[in-house]
């Protein structure tokens, strides 16, 4: 029985096809997911099949979900789908919660409205407390880690009991512990339901099973099922995206240690009086990328915050006072959250310029180094996908010429080969321009392949660790 069946899908701007026809269908019982590189046009087929693209982009095709048709040229139509036959995971939770309401009451309001779900507040406080954020139901978005508001999306999200899921990148920002856990939660969804996931991570699609279907330059350049394409790939494109697995990078040489831009002694981050992580002491020489990992929640950005001189903290922190104050810069976790949502990205480069009086040469020869079309300057950041704003984001900071850059989960969205890619380039331009990184990431191999040292943080107490919202000062 096939919950959904999606027939020659395409997506276009004006005359300009961005997705080819793809045809789809989704079993009980099954999962399909959909790998590709950053704006290969996963997102897109993803909305298309939802009816939620952006302004100026048409659908067509057929969507068949159950018994009923839907034309995607008419969105209107197949939103009613929505929260009671099917569930959307959002790629970025902040675009999806209401900032002004707790947490328990975004996942109650699902369970009540779309369920009638007879005790929708305590089943609130149950599914939060299954996905680890138990003691967050009181607390709201703006107070979450970027992993804890993904988790909280997840929860809304399915509450109002749908057999089709559709996630779009359900694990990022994720520690492997808690991505097994929402791949845990995915396959109980698929006892009785279906799964249609758009995402970077291969270890995810390989748990999931099911097809697989691999899009480059809007076009599906293979599929067919999970365990023969990830071991056994066949077009060009797939085996570079299975190889380009942190797993099998080869290890950074070690920068050459020299004067320090950062002293680090028995340095934390309190909440409330009390440390969230375990002192740490280090230091950060020019060129040096420092590895910062562990559990979401522990404060990990919260370290880089305190570097940065942005947030308060315990301990000493020596910073070179020949340094300029422009000269610490942040990537952060969620690009949206750093660009202003109503100008363009061109609008806000040619403000920095102006403000700070770089030479708008620079820009083009970044734009090539980073695969990013100069178009995509003329866009809302709500207008071009979450890799290539998290690209455009690196090209901004990099135009102040930073001697340290904390770079907070920059590949995050990015899939395999565009994260290699664009690490290589980071590591490139921290040895040309001898400028510092601290690098904060869940992928354990990709930190050991990139760092020059790795500092695991360790709770003090769980509990207020995973209260604290480590994006945000």
């Amino acid at each position: 029985m096939n919950l959904l069946c999606a027939t020659d899908i395409t997506v276009q701007a004006g005359v300009d096809r961005l997705v080819d026809p793809v045809s789809l269908s989704l079993p009980k019982g099954r999962a399909v997911t959909v790998l590709g590189e950053s704006g290969s046009g996963k997102s897109l087929l993803a909305q298309a099949i939802l009816g939620s693209l952006p302004k100026g982009l048409v659908a067509s095709g057929r969507l068949q979900v159950g018994d009923d048709v839907f034309d995607p040229a008419h969105p209107q139509g197949n939103r009613v789908l929505w929260g009671r036959r099917i569930a959307v995971l959002p790629q970025e939770p902040w675009l999806a919660l209401d900032p002004l309401m707790r947490a328990a009451a975004q996942v109650a309001e699902a369970h009540e409205l779309v369920a009638a779900h007879p005790a929708p507040k305590a089943q609130a406080y149950v599914d939060l407390a299954a996905l680890g954020l138990d003691g967050a139901g009181d607390r709201f978005p703006w107070q979450l880690s970027g992993g804890m508001a993904q988790r909280l999306a997840f929860a809304a999200a399915r509450a109002g009991g749908a057999k089709i899921t559709v996630a779009d990148e359900p694990t990022k920002g994720l520690d492997a512990d808690r991505r097994d856990d929402v791949l845990a939660l995915l396959r109980q969804g698929l006892a009785d339901g279906g799964l249609l996931t758009i995402t970077h991570d291969l270890t995810l699609a390989a748990g999931l099973g099911g097809e697989i279907l691999v899009m480059q330059g809007g076009t599906v350049v293979e599929r067919g099922p999970a365990a023969r394409v990830l071991s056994a790939p066949e077009h060009p494109y797939t085996r570079a995206l299975v190889a380009a697995d942190p797993a099998h990078w080869l290890r950074r040489m070690p920068a050459a240690k020299t004067t320090d831009v950062v002293v680090a002694k028995g340095l934390t981050v309190a909440r409330g009086g009390r440390p969230l992580f375990q002192p740490v002491d280090f230091t950060l020489s020019p060129g040096e990328i420092l590895g910062i990992s562990g559990p979401s929640g522990c404060g990990k950005s919260s370290l880089g915050n305190a570097l940065l001189g942005v947030l308060p903290y315990q301990g000493e922190v020596w910073r070179d006072p020949t340094t300029p104050r422009l000269g610490f810069q942040k990537l952060w976790q969620d690009p949206p959250a750093a660009f202003p949502a109503r100008i363009t990205l061109r609008l806000g480069l040619e403000d920095l310029i102006a403000r700070h009086q770089i030479d708008r040469a620079r820009i083009a020869p970044l734009l090539d180094r980073l695969k990013l079309s100069p178009d995509l300057l003329d866009r809302l950041p709500s207008a071009v996908s979450g890799g290539e704003l998290q690209r455009i984001a690196l090209m901004r900071a990099l135009l102040l010429d930073p001697v340290l850059l904390f770079a907070d989960e920059p590949t995050s969205r990015l899939d395999p080969v565009t994260q290699a890619e664009t690490i290589n380039l980071m590591t490139s331009i921290a040895k040309e321009r001898k400028m510092a990184i601290v690098l904060v990431s869940h992928d354990r191999a990709l930190l050991h392949a990139t760092c020059d040292k790795v500092i695991s943080l360790q709770m003090v107490d769980t509990q207020r660790c995973a209260d604290f919202r480590q994006d945000h000062s």
